[in-house]
């Protein structure tokens, strides 16, 4: 079996920590596979750890250098042994199967994010003591500790229901990642790069975001009952949360569109990756393909330029011939534009990127191109959009989602192909280069509205003429005669 290492990030709130610890005291996975590690993000008076807890708890101060729940939560994180990490919020009471609910599902798999089932209860009356709590959770009464059924939060419990559960979710599942009752093995935490703790909201987010960019299914697990002591303070003052969020988090977060929407913007993380190798084409051709990328609609992205950098020195009399002279012009031409880069070889998917775009030298694409793409592959879902282009179906610009290569890599056998395993997981798209990515979209003329007015009051004119001469033609065709002359004139 596997072991769990608990984080408790705590900041004041002695009282509802030790309420917490009485819970995770009467857990029935089996005590000697867990620790428990609660984290004092300088608290004022420092936080104890009370008598009654889980036999193999510690209590560390968070890491110098910074503060907030997410630099308490990776301080825990660093000091941690468990193949597992489940973290905890420290004013919840966690039902007695809540550890083994969620670790049943990480003896499945490596890269599962698990979120227990959590309801809000206000403080109402005399809370309950530690050995209360201790004693219900023990006996599988946890109901008793509180009036009522208390209350999912309202964004979540929509969030499961329209998605069944998160099955039908795809790429977004990532936003229901709740770091309140929410696990995840150790190795792939590390793996994902863990939280940013420079965020001071928002930080469960943008780890789900980053699990989620490294291939993790979401699991939302409804037998992981918990009860949160009173509302969240994202639920309490969610308005201004968000709007904190939409920056700080946006800023890393590609995903979250809303923050990136002005144009002509680049921001700490872009959201797709062009990659274009060199070797074998002119400067021309590189130079005509990465500045349509430039100039086009979609400024939210970075280019890598891949070829063999260090070439050998021309003749000073002819320092255009020799060796290179087209990789020379290329560094000259893109050496001080911040969205190129260069490298020797093609680099591996950045996890933080959602999309990558690669295409060859002398295709051009339109300025809407880009955004197209994306917004094509956001539409079907697809883990790969592939276009064709005239002459070589295979060769036109390809768009890869990183989630889904990074899913692949995780399934695929040795000797498996990647790209089916894909297909399998999140499936290809395929569209018309040609006619969707290459032709320039047509501008709309200035006075757009006024033809458009102009067209519709001549349609309806055509239309009223019509009715009038449909009229004159039942009048004519109504009587005997009428059909008489119908037949002679037909």
């Amino acid at each position: 079996m596997l072991g769990v290492s608990v984080v408790v990030p705590a900041f004041g709130g002695q009282e509802k920590l030790d309420l917490t610890l009485a819970s995770l005291a009467a857990q029935g996975y089996p005590s000697s596979l867990t620790e428990v590690v609660v984290v004092d993000d300088g608290s004022a008076p420092a936080l104890r750890l009370p008598e009654l807890r889980p036999e193999n708890t510690r209590l560390v101060p968070a890491l110098p250098g910074g503060w907030g729940r997410a630099h308490a939560v990776h301080s825990g994180a660093l000091s941690c042994g468990g193949e597992v990490l489940l973290f905890l919020d420290a004013d919840m009471v966690v039902f007695r199967d809540h550890l083994e609910a969620q670790m049943r599902w990480h003896h499945l798999a490596d890269y599962l994010a698990v979120t227990g089932n959590l309801r809000v209860v206000e403080d109402t009356g005399r809370p309950p003591t530690p050995r209360e709590v201790f004693e219900a959770v023990e006996r599988g009464e946890e109901e008793r500790l509180v009036e009522g059924p208390g209350r999912e939060m309202e964004w979540l419990a929509k969030a499961y229901r329209t998605t069944g559960d998160l099955r039908k979710a795809g790429p977004r599942a990532h936003r229901c990642f709740i770091g309140a009752t929410g696990s995840v093995h150790r190795a792939f935490y590390h793996e994902c790069g863990g939280m940013d703790p420079t965020l001071l909201l928002g930080e469960d987010t943008h780890l789900g975001f980053r699990m989620l960019q490294n291939g993790a299914v979401f699991v939302p697990e409804r037998t992981a009952g918990s009860w949160h002591l009173g509302l969240p303070h994202m639920e309490r003052r969610r308005a201004e949360a968000m709007r904190f969020n939409r920056t700080f988090v946006g800023n890393r977060l590609p995903y979250m569109a809303d923050s990136r929407r002005v144009r002509g913007r680049r921001w700490q993380v872009p959201g797709v990756d062009a990659v274009v190798e060199t070797e074998g084409h002119t400067f021309e051709e590189v130079a005509a393909t990465v500045d349509a990328l430039l100039r086009g609609d979609a400024s939210d992205l970075r280019i890598t330029l891949v070829g063999a950098w260090e070439p050998e020195r021309a003749a000073r009399s002819r320092p255009a011939d020799g060796p290179g002279p087209d990789l020379r012009l290329i560094r000259e031409h893109y050496g001080a534009e911040p969205r190129v880069r260069f490298a020797a070889a093609v680099p591996g998917a950045d996890p933080d990127v959602p999309f990558r775009l690669l295409l060859a030298p002398g295709q051009v694409l339109a300025p809407h191109a880009v955004d197209r793409m994306v917004d094509r592959m956001e539409k079907s879902r697809c883990g790969l959009l592939r276009a064709t282009v005239l002459g070589n179906d295979l060769g036109g610009p390809r768009l890869e989602r990183t989630a889904a290569f990074a899913r692949a890599r995780r399934l695929a056998g040795e000797g498996e192909d990647l790209e089916a395993m894909v297909d399998r997981v999140y499936g290809v798209h395929w569209m018309d280069g040609d006619s969707e990515l290459f032709q320039e979209a047509p501008e709309a003329p200035a006075d757009w509205e006024e033809r458009v007015a102009r067209a519709l009051a001549e349609a309806e004119g055509h239309r009223a003429r019509a009715r009038a001469l449909e009229g004159r033609f039942r009048r004519l065709t109504g009587g005997g005669l009428g059909r008489l002359l119908w037949r002679v004139l037909g």
